[in-house]
């Protein structure tokens, strides 16, 4: 096994609350000078700008992760990760999991910015009409089992930030908590987590930056022990992980 710097949750600017800036090709060039390995495009409820995003990635020399940020009907957040980049074009349109159960809201670019697709040149090629991050129709419970028919992974995302973090919503983590994995923000916050939400110790934390702006892209700081000698296989081990993190002997996140 070998250690990889990764970051599981950025946006690009089809996020309206992201830099302009952050268009496939730039996102990747950040993310590459900042030593990052394994990188996560997770636009809100979109996954339109990870094909440009998947090959701008590998101009690097990075290992792209197409996901989205899922908003439930609670508007607790969800990271969705997939190990293909078919599997979250079907998640998104072919199954119609998502795109028809998104609030029909019109984006108003004047308050909340645009929401550009771009294509593999950083050239926009259009505009996502309606706001993308509000709640959409689908419920915490049936999650899981909707990103897995299109074999991907979900997890709780940002549980340290009032907004969106599931323990601020819900007020504690259910019993029959589904998920193998968590995100904290801030990892400092760990222990203390721990300690309010017992339930945590026996679950895997992973750290990144959701950042929305070039500047909160972080210098490689946090890893993960992975198998695999090129992108496919090192993909393909990192979901096997998130799947089933105790079983693959790698240390909780500390």
């Amino acid at each position: 096994m070998k250690h990889y710097f990764y970051d599981l949750h950025t946006h690009s600017a089809l996020s309206p609350c992201g830099d302009n800036f952050m268009t496939p090709n730039n996102l990747a060039g950040f993310c590459a000078l900042a030593g990052l390995q394994i990188v996560a495009l997770t636009d809100h409820n979109t996954c339109g700008n990870c094909r440009s995003f998947m090959a701008a990635c590998r101009r690097y020399g990075l290992c792209p992760v197409p996901g989205m940020e899922l908003t439930t009907a609670e508007e607790i957040h969800l990271v969705c990760l997939f190990p293909s980049l078919s599997a979250p074009l079907e998640f998104e349109d072919m199954k119609e999991l998502v795109r028809p159960r998104r609030m029909k809201l019109k984006n108003k670019k004047e308050i909340f910015g645009e929401q550009y697709l771009f294509d593999e040149e950083d050239r926009v090629v259009g505009e996502e009409p309606f706001f993308l991050p509000a709640a959409t129709e689908i419920f915490l419970w049936e999650t899981p089992k909707l990103v897995s028919s299109c074999d991907g992974v979900c997890y709780p995302a940002h549980i340290d930030r009032p907004s969106g973090g599931l323990p601020f919503i819900l007020g504690d983590f259910p019993p029959d908590f589904p998920f193998e994995v968590y995100e904290l923000h801030d990892c400092t916050q760990k222990t203390e987590f721990e300690k309010r939400y017992p339930l945590l110790k026996e679950k895997y934390a992973v750290c990144s930056s959701d950042a929305h702006h070039p500047e909160q892209i972080r210098d490689a700081s946090h890893r993960i022990s992975l198998d695999g000698q090129d992108e496919g296989t090192l993909r393909q081990s990192l979901f096997c992980f998130l799947r089933n993190p105790v079983e693959t002997g790698e240390e909780k996140q500390r």
